[in-house]
C-alpha cells in the first residue's frame, strides 16, 4: 500500500555532480547541503586503529582531517564522477559513491518511530549508461536493507531535473559542471539521440588557472586542486570578446588587478602583471579554439580531446555555440525555432562574476552564449540563466519526487518511476 503523504514528507534529492554532491530532503527548503564529490583512502595503520579512526574511505567534511602529504593526494584522493560517468569496474569510485550516499542519508535520518526510509531521487549525467542506473539501484537497495534509509528510489537525467525545476517543457538545457557539459534538447523528455556532451567543464577552467598561477610565481600551489578552484572562482573572468578584453587589460593593468586572500591563512595571491590572463579562464570553457591557447598546449597543458566512454563521444574542442546548434539540428526542423527560443543554462560552471568596473568588458554566461550564437548566424535566440544554477538539478529532483505517484513503479523501458525496496 502506498502512502502519498508519507512520500511527500520524505522526498530526498541527490545530485551526483562531478565536483560537488548536493543532497537533502524536501524539508531543506531552497538549498541543499553540499560536500565535495570525493573520497579519501587513508593509509591503514596501527595508530589509526588505536585512535579509533580506522576507515577504508573517508567522505564529506571529514576528508580534510585525514589528508596526508601532498604526494599522497594523487593516489589516495578519488573523484568518482570525473566525466559524469563511473566505469563499471572502478571499485574505488563506487565505494566513494556508496559512502557519500550513506553519509547524506544518515545526516537527515529522523529519530523516533514512523520513518521507513526516504524516497530518493538521484540525478545523473544525461549520458550515464544503463549499468550506472543498475549500480545505483544496488546501492539504494543495500541502504534499504542494511539501515532502513531508503524506501524507494528513482533516477533522472540532470538536464531533465533542470527543466522540471523551471517548468520548461520544450527547451535546450545546457548543464555545465566540473567534468563535462551536457547539451540536452528537451520536448517533455530529453531527446536522447540529440544530446551532445563536451569533454570540458570547470576542471578545464581549473587547468588553465593552474597554468596562470605558475606564470605568476605560484607553481607550488598549482597542484592543490581545491585551492586552484577557489582562485578560479574569485579571480576568473568571462570576456565579451577576448581580444578586446586583453587589449583593455594591457592598457589598464590596475583596472583588472585583483588579489585573493585565502581564508584562514596568511596567503595572498596577486597575479600582478599577469592579471590580463584572468580573461582566459572563462573564455577557455566557452571556446578553447582561440590562438592564444596554443602556447599553453605547446608547453604541456592537455588539450581537450574527443573521448569515447562506452557509446558516448565527449567532444573536446567544440565551442559551446556550435555544440548547441549541433544538438538542436538533430531535432525535427519544426521544433528547432522553439528550442532556440528557450536555452536554459545551469551548473556552477556558468557562475561568472561581472565586476562593476569591468561591465561591458566582462559579461555573464547568458550574454556570452547569445553573442556566440549570433556569430553563428542564429539571431532569434533567448538564453536565460537558471535561478541559482548550482542548485537547479537538486530542486528538480525534489519537484519530480513530490509529483510522481508512489504507486508508479520503475520501468526500464521508459526509464522512469519508483524502484521499491
Amino acid at each position: 500500500m502506498y502512502d502519498e503523504d508519507y512520500k511527500k514528507r520524505y522526498v530526498f534529492g541527490a545530485d551526483y555532480g562531478t565536483s560537488e554532491f548536493k543532497y537533502g530532503p524536501i524539508t531543506q527548503g531552497e538549498r541543499p547541503l553540499t560536500v565535495e564529490s570525493r573520497g579519501y583512502f587513508p593509509e591503514r595503520s596501527v595508530i589509526s586503529q588505536i585512535m579509533g579512526v580506522d576507515r577504508e574511505v573517508v567522505v564529506g567534511k571529514d576528508v580534510t582531517l585525514f589528508l596526508e602529504s601532498g604526494a599522497e593526494l594523487a593516489t589516495r584522493l578519488v573523484y568518482p564522477m570525473r566525466e559524469g560517468i563511473i566505469m563499471k569496474d572502478d571499485a574505488r569510485a563506487w565505494k566513494v559513491v556508496r559512502e557519500l550516499t550513506r553519509y547524506a542519508l544518515e545526516e537527515f535520518k529522523p529519530k523516533g518511530w514512523g520513518f521507513n526510509g526516504f524516497y530518493v531521487v538521484a540525478a545523473l549525467s544525461a549520458v550515464a549508461p544503463r549499468y550506472m542506473y543498475e549500480k545505483f539501484f544496488e546501492i539504494f537497495e543495500s541502504m534499504a536493507k542494511e539501515a532502513g534509509l531508503v524506501r524507494s528510489a528513482t533516477i533522472i537525467p540532470q538536464p531533465l531535473a533542470v527543466a522540471i525545476a523551471h517548468k520548461k517543457t520544450s527547451c535546450v538545457v545546457v548543464e555545465s559542471g566540473h567534468g563535462n557539459t551536457q547539451f540536452a534538447p528537451i520536448s517533455r523528455a530529453p531527446i536522447r539521440g540529440a544530446v551532445i556532451a563536451l569533454n570540458r567543464g570547470g576542471s578545464d577552467a581549473n587547468a588553465i588557472m593552474a597554468e596562470i598561477l605558475k606564470d605568476a610565481g605560484y607553481g607550488d600551489l598549482a597542484a592543490e586542486e581545491t585551492l586552484v578552484r577557489k582562485v578560479k572562482e574569485n579571480l576568473g573572468l568571462l570576456p565579451a570578446d577576448l581580444d578586446s578584453a586583453i587589449s583593455f587589460a594591457k592598457n589598464n593593468p590596475e583596472a583588472v588587478r585583483a588579489v585573493y586572500a585565502v581564508p584562514g591563512t596568511r596567503l595572498k595571491i596577486d597575479l600582478a602583471e599577469n592579471s590580463w590572463a584572468r580573461f582566459l579562464v572563462g573564455e577557455y570553457v566557452f571556446n578553447p579554439n582561440h590562438e592564444i591557447f596554443q602556447s599553453y598546449f605547446k608547453r604541456g597543458m592537455p588539450r581537450p580531446r574527443d573521448t569515447k566512454v562506452g557509446d558516448v563521444v565527449f567532444y573536446g574542442m567544440l565551442d559551446m555555440a556550435e555544440a548547441i546548434t549541433t544538438a538542436v539540428e538533430k531535432c525535427p526542423v519544426e521544433l528547432q525555432p522553439l528550442l532556440y527560443s528557450q536555452i536554459l543554462l545551469s551548473g556552477g560552471n556558468f557562475s561568472w562574476n561581472v565586476p562593476e568596473r569591468l561591465k561591458g568588458i566582462c559579461v555573464d554566461s547568458a550574454t556570452k552564449i547569445k553573442r556566440m550564437m549570433s556569430g553563428k548566424g542564429i539571431e532569434n535566440v533567448n538564453v536565460i540563466m537558471a535561478s541559482e544554477p548550482q542548485y537547479s538539478v537538486w530542486r528538480g529532483c525534489i519537484v519530480y519526487g513530490y509529483a510522481v505517484p508512489a504507486s508508479y513503479s520503475w520501468s526500464w523501458e521508459k526509464m522512469e518511476g519508483w524502484m521499491n525496496f
